[in-house]
């Protein structure tokens, strides 16, 4: 998969991507311990299986409950075909994003907006970059808000004896939150490796419950694979969202660089390796996730599912009772690996730009806030299945399916027709496809469910 632009860049740069033993570090001492501060560079102590666990946390998420879902609104050769080719698209772009970390000779481009500017300049780079990271970082954490809500109202409605107090969706929402207002003060990647591990354990194991009480529940009598809506125009607005469903389900390129800062880099041994070698080990529990939970889901129960698998299904109680708590943990764990990068940035901002002194009392307030805002707009629009389509496409297909291409393209050059060439140009051609279509059917299923929906219900 080296293109020969990469061959060429390779030739004139030392045979590993790592610090460079001629390069003298050239920031002054505040500098210095700023960057020892700050959340993503503070900790480079990361072992291989860190990036495993963090890329699986980071990943499979609500995403992999709505799959089913938008198989039933794609149909079956569509949807198969559009896991699968998702599947290897975003392998090869995070692939080219691992690549990527080194290849300038003593330094690490450490977040995704400074391999950004290195690709675009130094403020175009920022400009195209940050909003749209911001976009997908924000987005993920409101999505999980509301989704941990949900989990927990589930939970409650399946362990509740009656008489059973209907408790709102909002107070959920608010329970969810409080442990981040907690979990948020942890100081660096790290540092949240516990928590990481735990929700990518949750995230396999929740996944496995879900595809096997489909199955052990069967096809259902009344199950139909037709479309859902009557209408043609509501068939291609809805085909549109489950593509955005289908994107969102693919989002750990936002942190894929945070996490590589995490990893110790020497020439000898560039942090590319290990970090590789994570990223296959949690891209094999993507496959374990993903595939069986769309399938079988959407084999058993038709276009009948709903947005989210867990709630389809009822039986046997304690076994999804427990699902939804897994669902819970994985999605604390999801939440802190898409807020660390935002903390980094507003962190950075407010101590590099605004000289605001480094310190416990910044990221009391700052991080705070953070969790404050992400839950109340959840509990302002908590629909699910709108919000992963629109910000599936939106923001999700750029960062995910083709920016990396585009950076690919712009740094290493590769010959016309070549086949890194051809294959990068194919991604974006998709990636961009996407970005335009998704959102419409996201935007119109959030009009859809708004109609009947009460603010703070």
């Amino acid at each position: 998969m080296v293109s020969d632009g990469t061959m060429s860049t390779q030739s004139q740069n030392p045979p590993y991507g790592g610090v460079d033993k001629t390069e003298v570090d050239k920031r002054s001492e505040k500098e210095k311990a700023i960057d020892a501060w700050l959340p993503i560079t503070s900790s480079r102590n990361a072992k291989w299986w860190y990036s495993a666990f963090h890329n699986v946390t980071a990943m499979v998420g609500a995403g992999v409950l709505s799959l089913p879902y938008a198989m039933s609104e794609l149909g079956w050769g569509p949807g198969v075909a559009v896991l699968v080719i998702s599947w290897v698209v975003t392998l090869y772009t995070l692939w080219q994003m691992v690549e990527m970390h080194e290849m300038v000779p003593g330094k690490r481009f450490d977040r995704y907006h400074e391999l950004g500017q290195h690709a675009f300049g130094e403020k175009l780079g920022l400009y195209i970059v940050v909003p749209q990271q911001l976009v997908v970082e924000v987005g993920v954490c409101i999505v999980y808000m509301v989704t941990g809500g949900k989990s927990l109202q589930k939970f409650h409605k399946l362990v509740c004896i009656d008489p059973c107090k209907h408790i709102k969706l909002t107070f959920f929402i608010m329970i969810f939150a409080s442990v981040h207002f907690v979990l948020s003060h942890l100081p660096n990647f790290n540092s949240i490796s516990g928590v990481s591990l735990a929700a990518a354990v949750m995230s396999l194991s929740y996944s496995t419950i879900a595809w096997t009480a489909s199955l052990d529940k069967g096809v259902q009598p009344d199950v139909e694979y037709g479309y859902k809506a009557k209408s043609t125009v509501g068939t291609v607005f809805n085909f549109f969202s489950a593509l955005g469903d289908v994107a969102f389900a693919y989002a750990g390129h936002n942190v894929v660089l945070e996490i590589q800062a995490t990893i110790p880099s020497t020439p000898e041994k560039p942090s590319k390796g290990p970090m590789w070698k994570g990223v296959i080990v949690a891209y094999i529990v993507v496959a374990l996730c993903y595939f069986p939970v769309a399938l079988i889901g959407y084999w058993v129960y038709g276009n009948g599912v709903d947005d989210n698998i867990l709630v389809t299904l009822e039986k046997p109680t304690w076994l999804i009772a427990m699902a939804n708590m897994f669902v819970v943990v994985h999605v604390i764990g999801s939440y802190q690996i898409y807020a660390m990068p935002v903390f980094d940035m507003m962190e950075t901002v407010l101590v590099k730009k605004l000289n605001f002194p480094p310190g416990f009392m910044l990221r009391f307030i700052t991080r705070n806030l953070y969790v404050a805002f992400t839950m109340f707009i959840g509990i302002c629009f908590p629909f699910f299945s709108g919000l992963l389509g629109f910000f599936g496409g939106f923001a999700f297909a750029p960062t995910t399916y083709f920016l990396p291409c585009i950076m690919w393209l712009s740094i290493y050059k590769p010959k016309r027709w070549s086949l890194s060439w051809i294959t990068n140009w194919i991604c974006i051609v998709l990636g961009v496809a996407l970005m335009i279509v998704s959102p419409i059917g996201g935007l119109r299923s959030i009009i859809v469910q708004a109609k009947t929906y009460k603010f703070f219900s």
